[in-house]
């Protein structure tokens, strides 16, 4: 029934809001226990595990051939390695809510990306007016006429490299992972249990520990793993396969709604009247560039 199937996809796309939207105050809590590329890593390789059960259950066949795991490589170290540990790294000094805000602008750095280094095609006006007001809205965020605040300005600099890292990172997936025929969870799978090998060294050889693990810090990165990492990719794909791309990326406009109350509320974060104001304009602009608002024929 047509109830059924919209219910469905509704629960599936709440779902993905609240996770990937909490993902930020599971960062928090782990960075009580662990270093930044800790997180990373213990994220990539929970995730990697979660993916594994799924793919036996359903059984989804592993991919093969030198090619498609280097492709898969180079697209977890931007969708997944150096995000992850910039983000971390950022968030000793940032909020969750400032954080989870300039992940939402991950749209407006995948059009800079297609633009400058994916040249498929010549950029449409509403293209370029949208990437002026999505960037205009960071800037906004970020408070920028008071010079960034208290913020660390590496900080800053770190969860736009991390954006950057994702805007690269999804035109590369289509340009390069798509055609060959992967199965999204096999994909994945690869991507997270590549960036979790690569993080590993890093890992190793520093500090394992930077105080005691306690149930908020394990609990943080287990969610991080399994829930924010495993299954809200297989979900995520599902939405895809259900409702298509145009509603299913939607929920990049709902995740930062949640990390911003989340973080006002459980972390105590502190909400300045520019950072709300600055989402909407970076969220109305990324919706533009992305012809959201444009008619359809």
């Amino acid at each position: 029934m047509p109830t059924t199937k919209t219910s469905s996809w509704i629960y599936r796309f709440l779902f993905l809001g609240l996770v990937w939207g909490s993902s930020f105050l599971f960062i928090s809590f782990s960075l009580q226990s662990l270093p930044p590329v800790g997180v990373a890593f213990w994220r990539t390789a929970i995730g990697a595990l979660t993916l594994l059960v799924f793919m036996f259950i359903a059984r989804v066949s592993f991919v093969r051939g030198a090619k498609t795991w280097l492709h898969l490589w180079i697209a977890g170290l931007f969708m997944s390695a150096i995000p992850a540990v910039l983000f971390s790294y950022a968030m000793q000094d940032v909020s969750s809510a400032l954080a989870s805000i300039i992940n939402a602008s991950t749209p407006i750095f995948t059009v800079l990306a297609i633009l400058i280094a994916f040249r498929a095609e010549k950029p449409k006006p509403r293209v370029i007016f949208g990437l002026i007001i999505g960037l205009a809205g960071v800037l906004i965020v970020l408070g920028i006429w008071q010079g960034l605040g208290k913020s660390d300005p590496l900080a800053i600099i770190a969860m736009l490299l991390a954006v950057s890292c994702y805007g690269i990172g999804g035109p590369y997936i289509r340009k390069y992972v798509e055609p060959l025929g992967v199965r999204p969870e096999a994909a994945v799978f690869g991507q997270t249990l590549t960036s979790a090998f690569s993080l590993l060294p890093l890992y190793a050889f520093g500090s394992l520990t930077i105080a005691p693990l306690n149930l908020e810090s394990i609990g943080g990165i287990l969610a991080l793993g399994i829930l924010g990492t495993g299954v809200a990719y297989v979900v995520f794909y599902q939405l895809l396969a259900q409702v298509g791309s145009a509603i299913g990326s939607a929920v990049t406009y709902f995740s930062p709604v949640v990390g911003v109350i989340l973080g006002v509320i459980i972390l105590n974060e502190e909400l300045h009247w520019y950072e709300p104001v600055g989402a909407a304009v970076l969220l109305f602009g990324a919706a533009v560039a992305q012809g959201r608002f444009s008619k359809k024929k």
